[in-house]
């Protein structure tokens, strides 16, 4: 099969590893469907040049998609999708992205001195205001 060009897009400034976001977003194409078991993905020396990350960035992404059983990497043949992961995987995955997000937020809002109160009372601010903006959309 002929190697997937994969479509990536990066946020530079949003606080979440570049790794992560490489892993969260091939893992949202196979949940969706663009990437399908078989598929083959970018040597990591060529996606990192095509992104202009750091080699060692997409080597861990790579790496957590291969213990997460979502790639395969076989020795002079590539890189590959495997199957769509179990539940247990997939939320894993989600849980440990939410996890460094909450931390670098969290870890940020402390530095510029906001205190943990302040921080907790601003999550459950936006939250209600993202729920009401769905509601409001719905209606």
């Amino acid at each position: 099969m002929a190697e997937k060009n994969l479509t990536l897009q990066l946020d530079f400034r949003s606080g979440l590893p570049i790794y992560t976001q490489i892993v969260n977003q091939i893992q949202s194409q196979l949940v969706n469907g663009i990437l399908k078991p078989g598929d083959q993905l970018p040597t990591v020396r060529a996606l990192a040049s095509e992104l202009r990350v750091n080699f060692n960035t997409v080597a861990r992404a790579y790496r957590i998609l291969d213990e997460a059983r979502i790639i395969s990497t076989q020795q002079g043949r590539g890189t590959y999708i495997t199957e769509i992961p179990p539940p247990d995987v997939t939320e894993t995955l989600r849980s440990e992205s939410l996890r460094e997000l909450a931390d670098r937020f969290i870890g940020e809002a402390l530095r510029l001195g906001f205190s943990e109160r302040e921080v907790s009372q601003m999550v459950r601010d936006r939250l209600k205001s993202w729920k009401d903006a769905k509601t409001d959309d719905q209606n």
